[in-house]
């Protein structure tokens, strides 16, 4: 085992401070970093998306207070409203992903309220209404497929800066623990080796910056795509 090697033909990306394949750590890592975002944004996807719907849809006194306790949560500063609830909730890469849902759950209600109010006036959803279909049925049969393409394309670039998010904390040491292979992880113990072998925390950093990267041009590729407006142009 030899420690803190260059990129070879036994490693491909040289080995860090203990040894370890970097290659395999990135891998390994990006398989954590994004199952960890991917949960993380579905879940906020999932609860913010039915705050906004529902409240778009049902308006009065449920809205207003919905929407409020959006806004207080938005309010707060990302990263420190992520190191706040992993300091109650503990260091660990659970604790993590529930902070970033939570941080990404009023922006997912906020965003899709908007359409969801535009749809809910239209006549398809008033004749829906005067034929007696349940508010339930009308929100799953005629709201939510006319979301769709928001949800793909806001989906999309939330992940991106989930990613970036989930490494920051990382970094931090408040999201993986040791001996969990993280990027982020990697990219804090590979800067106390910068001079002797740059090339854990440059391939680690490089890693994130591709995956964010990718999202990005994912969810610019999905609303050129489906948004009718720019379709035309």
């Amino acid at each position: 085992m030899v420690r803190l090697k260059g990129p070879s033909v036994a490693h491909l990306l040289g080995t860090d401070q203990l040894g370890r394949d970097v290659l395999a750590r990135i891998l390994f890592g990006m398989r954590s970093t994004l199952l960890d975002c991917v949960l993380a944004v579905g879940l906020a996807l999932s609860i913010g998306g039915a705050i906004g719907v529902t409240a778009a849809f049902f308006r009065g006194w449920f809205e207003r207070l919905a929407m409020r306790v959006m806004d207080v949560i938005f309010a707060f500063p990302v990263m420190l409203l992520a190191i706040g609830i992993i300091a109650v909730l503990g260091p660990r890469a659970t604790s993590a992903s529930i902070a970033i849902s939570i941080i990404y759950t009023p922006i997912f209600a906020r965003l899709l309220r908007g359409p969801a109010l535009v749809i809910c006036e239209a006549e398809y959803v008033a004749a829906a209404r005067a034929i007696g279909a349940s508010p339930w049925a009308i929100l799953i049969r005629h709201v939510l497929p006319n979301l769709a393409s928001v949800i793909l394309v806001q989906t999309s670039l939330a992940l991106s800066s989930a990613i970036l998010v989930e490494a920051s904390l990382s970094f931090l040491g408040l999201g993986a623990q040791p001996p969990t292979p993280s990027l982020g992880l990697m990219l804090a113990e590979g800067r106390n080796f910068l001079a002797l072998s740059p090339w854990s925390a440059v391939f680690a950093g490089f890693a994130i910056l591709l995956i964010a990267f990718g999202f990005n041009l994912l969810g610019d590729a999905l609303r050129d795509r489906l948004d009718p407006r720019l379709a035309k142009a």
